[in-house]
């Protein structure tokens, strides 16, 4: 039986910091104890911040790779990269591509998750391609589609049931019926790529619908007496997604966005790309080339934006920088919300006993020192140990 104690741990524990040490048991946390308690081996924390590992239900690649564009390997790579940003649990989010191209990345995210043990991996968010022409962002427009659920039907057979999470648009034909479907199913279904009026987008909301993607990106905004889409997710119970990189959205409107939907309905989510974690040039998005500049991505020759180079301890950054949130609150949106909106807040999303032992140690300028999953140490900074026999 794996054991491992965190000692000297300050843990954000049930919306509060608390000095304790954490016991983990064969990649659970097993116990919650004062400290000077220890179980087995020790891994001196130092009295530095430890939080959940963070959940990003959005992202298309980081470190030089597109999940678009990638194998089994460039995939484990990338799940290297997100750990030593603190992401403990991450779904690749596939690009409207050909079918062909669509199965392939799906197979790779699959191969990735089972053959070479990359238990990060979720599962896979399908972003398209059933998404309006007009609001295609970043989408190549000739290679979207209408609703189909035989097309679904034929990525999610591929995948092995691998699709936790689709984006839609809801003005396309047939988008609510085959909401319903998805959601018996099990699959969660995200508004998103959409210029709906209030009404179309409400029916499919009222159809099972749990989330909104990158929400006012990509999206037509209300006005007031064309409520759209945007009122719509706002106005329900639902989660909306949230970039928070300062450029998506302005941290006004960040705020604007929590103090509306309330802080256990905002997901922060990093829909990076491959140029996460590089220096600034040339990259790819599924077919485009991207232009990051400034700290901006954006496809060559346009002033179309093509997802971020936001990571998630940069995105938990921004969120106390914009908000003056603390951080056992700032953390909510990347750790427990998305847990909550995939039904595996039984498992993640908090430092609880019984729960995977996921982690993250970040020092007090918020930069992380070390990342559990499951109770394995896959990420630690400098040389020096902190794991005692």
């Amino acid at each position: 039986m794996a054991s491992l104690t965190i000692i000297n741990a300050r843990a954000v524990i049930g919306g509060a910091v608390r000095r304790c040490n954490l016991k983990i048991v064969d990649g659970k946390i097993k116990g919650i104890m004062p400290p000077g308690d220890t179980y087995g081996k020790t891994f001196d924390a130092r009295e530095n911040l430890v939080l959940p590992g963070f959940i990003d239900i959005h992202t298309h690649g980081g470190a030089g790779v597109d999940f678009n564009n990638a194998d089994a390997k460039d995939i484990r790579n990338v799940r290297d990269f997100f750990v030593s940003q603190g992401t403990t649990t991450f779904l690749p989010a596939i690009l409207t591509d050909t079918e062909e191209t669509m199965l392939r990345s799906i197979l790779s995210v699959v191969q990735a998750k089972n053959a070479l043990k990359c238990s990060q991996i979720y599962g896979i968010h399908l972003e398209g391609p059933f998404l309006s022409p007009e609001y295609k962002g970043a989408m190549p427009e000739e290679l979207l589609q209408p609703c189909s659920y035989p097309l679904f039907k034929r990525l999610q057979d591929s995948s092995g049931g691998q699709i936790r999470l689709i984006t839609l648009s809801p003005e396309l034909e047939g988008a609510a019926e085959l909401t319903k479907r998805l959601a018996m199913e099990g699959v969660r279904v995200s508004l998103g790529h959409s210029g709906a009026d209030y009404e179309t987008a409400v029916s499919c909301i009222e159809a099972g619908a749990v989330s909104a993607t990158h929400t006012f990106n990509a999206m037509k905004l209300m006005r007031q007496h064309d409520p759209a889409i945007a009122t719509a997710v706002l106005e329900s119970d639902g989660y909306c997604e949230a970039i928070c990189d300062g450029k998506h959205l302005h941290p006004a409107v960040v705020r604007l966005l929590l103090k509306t939907k309330g802080l256990s309905r905002v997901i922060a989510v990093t829909d990076s790309i491959m140029a996460a974690g590089m220096r600034e040039g040339i990259y790819r998005l599924g077919i485009n080339n991207v232009v990051v500049r400034g700290g901006d991505a954006k496809i060559m020759g346009t002033d179309i934006r093509a997802g971020s180079i936001l990571t998630t301890i940069q995105a938990l950054r921004n969120i106390m920088e914009f908000t003056g949130l603390p951080v056992e609150k700032a953390v909510i949106p990347l750790t427990e919300n998305p847990a909550r909106m995939l039904g595996i807040f039984h498992r993640k999303g908090s430092l609880d006993v019984g729960k995977d032992a996921d982690l993250v140690m970040v020092d007090d300028k918020y930069q992380v020192l070390a990342t559990f999953s499951e109770g394995e140490l896959l990420y630690q900074t400098g040389k020096e140990s902190r794991t005692y026999a």
